[in-house]
Formats: structure tokens, sequence, C-alpha cells
């Protein structure tokens, strides 16, 4: 399958141990993990991308669009935007206004699916300021599992997958890539396999 991920600095695979937005090895990263169990993944995530720049989904459209075709795009942000003081409720208005653009620059007739990934919630760390912030990244999957079900797209609860998170409290540790890998590729296929029935 022909994946374009798009998303923040999970999505990167950013080690938080390193300077300089170091990111973990190819091998070790969800995105190359997806690659090793046979699927073509083109990624565009980035350090510190929030959801609420509007002024880029446009860009990501037109990127999916000319790299395309793609079997499915994946879209996992959110954190920066609950980070920087954003309600779930406008962090996923943010979202839903993203993936309205996605849809209308792929055409009514595209092919390619949508899966809208709610990132595993904040737990207690360097990055994570106290207990509202770590409620308002909990709250979030139900506000996007709505938003999916409002634009008939696919959605999975990476929260519920048992993410490990670094001391940051924010980013996969590499087993934390390696789960996430797992999960999703497993929602991949079952999804891949309701298609075809």
């Amino acid at each position: 399958m022909r994946i374009c991920c798009i998303g923040d600095s999970n999505t990167y695979g950013y080690d938080p141990a390193l300077p300089m937005g170091g990111r973990y090895h190819y091998e070790v990263r969800w995105e190359g993990r997806l690659e090793a169990a046979g699927h073509s993944v083109v990624n565009h995530g980035y350090n510190g991308l929030p959801v609420m720049r509007r002024s880029l989904h446009a860009m990501f459209a037109r990127q999916v669009e000319k790299e395309g075709p793609f079997d499915l795009v994946t879209i996992m942000l959110g954190s920066n935007d609950i980070i920087l003081g954003s309600s779930p409720q406008e962090t996923a208005a943010d979202m839903e206004a993203l993936i309205m653009t996605l849809k209308e620059t792929l055409g009514e007739g595209s092919q390619t699916n949508i899966l809208l990934i709610a990132p595993p919630p904040f737990v207690p760390g360097f990055w994570v300021e106290g207990e509202e912030q770590i409620r308002r990244s909990k709250a979030l999957a139900g506000e996007y599992r709505a938003l999916a079900e409002r634009q008939h797209i696919l959605f999975a609860d990476a929260g519920q997958w048992g993410i490990p998170l670094a001391f940051d409290g924010v980013h996969f540790t590499e087993e934390g890539h390696r789960i996430f890998a797992e999960k999703l590729n497993e929602k991949i296929l079952r999804c891949a396999q309701d298609d075809r029935e």
C-alpha cells in the first residue's frame, strides 16, 4: 500500500534525547517499520507543527495531490495545539478544515482513504505543564472520533495502543515507535480487508 503520513514530531521521528531536532534511526521510526512491513511511505512529519496553522493546509493538500496517487493518507496532529493552549474543540475545528481542504483537492472521485489518528494523550513529563494539559490531550480523541464520523473518514485512537512516551511526556520512545507501527499496520490491513469485502 502507498501511504502519505502527515504529522508533527512523532511522525518525523523526533528523539528527545538528541539535541537540535535529531531523530531516531530510520529502522526505529514507525514509518520505517511500516515500510519494512511492505508499504511504501512518504513522510511529511515536521517538528512543532500545529494543525491550527491553516495557511499550511492547502500546501499539504497540494503535496498529496502532486506526489500521489496514494492508497491512504494518515494525519496525526494536535499535540502541539494542546501545548500552545488550544482546546480540544478548537483543535478539532482546525483539523476538520485541513481534512475538508484535502478532500476538496483530491476530488469527489478520489480512491485515497484518509485515516485520522488521535495522538496518545500526554503523561507527566518535562514538556507537560500539568493535569489540565493532560486532560485536554485526553479529550482530543473524542472530538476526533466525532469529526471522522461527520467527514466519513477512517479513525484510530492511538491512546488505546499503549504507546510508551519518553521523559518529556509527549514523544514516543523507541518501543513506542515499534508498538505504534504494529498497531497502525493492523489497522491498515483491517481497512484494506473491509474494502475488499
